[in-house]
């Protein structure tokens, strides 16, 4: 789906992955489920791109759902995998999130975990391979992709920050669709390592000024940051 002249999004509301596209190429943020593979591809198709015009995929975290397709793009078409140095081994598979679940819904959390397994979600395959990047890292990718540290989801989560697309990808830093709840809006994420931190962090984008902010769950949001952030806060309150 064309969100915008430089701005893709594959997959839905209850998981998804973004295309930057620029005359240089695409940079793909997130990787979703294993099952969004072929959307990648037909979105490719009808940008008149291919796999081959990928440049690197980067990751706002390391957890299964928004590694996929990762370790397929890397091995099998040579697209270097991007990720925060403190979740590297996340995306490896070699230690777990520690989050529970919260509160929830039967009935959201019951369409999340079923559109999870009808794309793959239990059989992801870890990263072998990753390149680790920092917090305030330009990466040499179209887009030029800044790399703005948001740890409390995980010790690695990132937002990434593209001016040419005014946006910034937050991976699961905020979400604008509770999975667990079903909850619309800019909001906290589930699943959370650490709640307070990741509230914290949010005054890391506030002040940019991009209008989309694009989560891996929820709807794409075109209010700003800042209206953004206000309202997880207020969200964050009134729990």
């Amino acid at each position: 789906m064309k969100l915008g002249p430089h701005l893709h999004r594959i997959g839905n509301d209850i998981v998804a992955a973004y295309l930057i596209e620029t005359d240089e190429g695409v940079t793909v943020v997130d990787a979703g489920l294993a099952g969004h593979w072929s959307e990648l591809v037909a979105e490719l198709s009808g940008m008149g791109r291919s796999l081959a015009d990928i440049r690197g995929l980067i990751l706002t975290h390391g957890d299964t759902d928004h590694i996929g397709f990762a370790e397929r793009l890397r091995r099998d078409h040579a697209v270097p995998v991007y990720v925060h140095e403190a979740d590297a081994a996340r995306a490896r598979g070699e230690v777990r999130p520690k989050a529970s679940f919260g509160t929830f819904k039967v009935g959201a959390t019951a369409r999340f975990m079923l559109y999870a397994g009808r794309k793959g979600g239990l059989r992801t395959t870890y990263l072998s391979e990753v390149v680790a990047v920092q917090d305030g890292q330009v990466l040499d990718l179209p887009g030029a992709p800044r790399v703005i540290g948001m740890p409390g989801h995980s010790p690695g989560s990132i937002a990434v920050h593209v001016p040419i697309a005014d946006a910034v990808f937050v991976g699961d830093a905020l979400t604008t669709r509770h999975v667990l709840t079903g909850r619309p809006g800019p909001q906290p994420a589930p699943f959370t390592d650490d709640p307070t931190l990741a509230l914290a962090s949010l005054t890391r984008i506030e002040d940019l000024g991009a209008t989309w902010i694009l989560p891996g769950h929820g709807a794409p949001w075109n209010e700003g940051a800042a209206e953004a952030v206000r309202r997880i806060r207020a969200a964050a309150q009134a729990r």
